[in-house]
């Protein structure tokens, strides 16, 4: 895959570039760089997601897991104004990106920061991601594991994930660990996964 994009430098010289994301309700102009994910347009799993899915919270702590530049960020920053997000990534050139995208945009209610950055006891009303299934299956669950659990009581995560990447397994696999989750949507090979707040531990 060359230089990947869940590095957290990465070492790919940088050629910035602008993608525009146009959806029903909001037209934003991203700067996006080399060594971040879908440089060159807005990954189509990240449009089906933003698509798809019900309006956000109107308040309460809401998160982007694997945010990028920012896209599925800053949506959540414009349907929920009231709300404030919080952008993780691992990757501080993404990072970097994203912030100036939000200022760009006179998005004042969004944060962006690696996961160690995070207070750990914040609890989010919300969570949306196009995670980096790239990762491998461990670490991807790990990366679920460490965030899904702090779903606020009745939060809702919305998921994107490939069919041939693994949704349904991923699917059947969030469930057995006592997170209720279900397929609310399907277009050109990609899953939304909604997935419930756990109200039990893992099932054996």
């Amino acid at each position: 895959m060359g230089d990947h994009y869940f590095a957290e430098r990465p070492g790919a010289a940088s050629r910035r570039r602008t993608v525009d994301l146009v959806l029903p309700d909001l037209h934003l102009r991203l700067d996006t760089d080399s060594g971040v994910f879908s440089p060159d347009r807005v990954d189509p799993g990240t449009r089906v997601l933003l698509e798809t899915v019900p309006p956000p919270p109107q308040d309460g702590d809401l998160l982007d897991l694997g945010c990028g530049y920012g896209p599925i960020a800053l949506t959540l920053a414009k349907r929920s104004p009231s709300g404030m997000v919080w952008g993780v990534d691992v990757n501080r050139r993404a990072l970097e990106m994203a912030e100036g995208n939000a200022k760009a945009a006179g998005l004042d209610n969004v944060r962006f920061r690696l996961a160690d950055e995070i207070d750990p006891a914040l609890r989010f009303t919300a969570i949306w991601s196009n995670p980096p299934i790239r990762i491998g299956k461990a670490a991807l669950h790990d990366l679920l594991l460490a965030w899904l659990p702090r779903l606020a009581p009745g939060g809702l995560a919305h998921l994107v994930v490939q069919k041939h990447l693994g949704s349904d397994s991923l699917q059947r696999w969030l469930t057995g660990q006592g997170f209720p989750t279900e397929r609310i949507a399907s277009r050109s090979a990609y899953r939304v996964l909604r997935v419930t707040s756990r109200t039990e531990g893992p099932t054996r």
